[in-house]
């Protein structure tokens, strides 16, 4: 069956055109990477057992630069700051061996 609207060359009509079509797709893309946001960086350096987490008025934010807790002390008084252990911390070891002990 002919339709006398349609071209001879065409198998259907075109509602929109492809450069339309690429400029939806674009603009996905766009607003896609925007909405993703930027990465947060890692809070805890794994190169050191403890962290001062020092309390600011606009933000708070870590210091992991101690190797004992009485140095991070020490460095935590007067200041509105307190000293955690670090979960990151990359030397920490397992035990070789048994994981439980068990107690007779």
């Amino acid at each position: 069956m002919r339709y006398a609207f349609w071209p001879e060359r065409c198998a259907a009509p075109r509602i929109f055109p492809r450069s339309f079509w690429r400029v939806l797709a674009l603009a996905f893309l766009a607003t896609a990477s925007v909405s993703i946001g930027p990465a947060a960086a890692q809070t805890y350096d794994p190169a050191y057992p403890v962290c001062l987490h020092v309390y600011g008025r606009g933000a708070s934010y870590y210091e992991c630069r101690y190797t004992s807790l009485p140095q991070c002390n020490a460095s935590a008084s007067g200041r509105a700051a307190q000293c955690a252990i670090n979960p990151y911390f990359a030397n920490a070891r397992v035990p070789a061996g048994r994981l439980y002990r068990r107690v007779y």
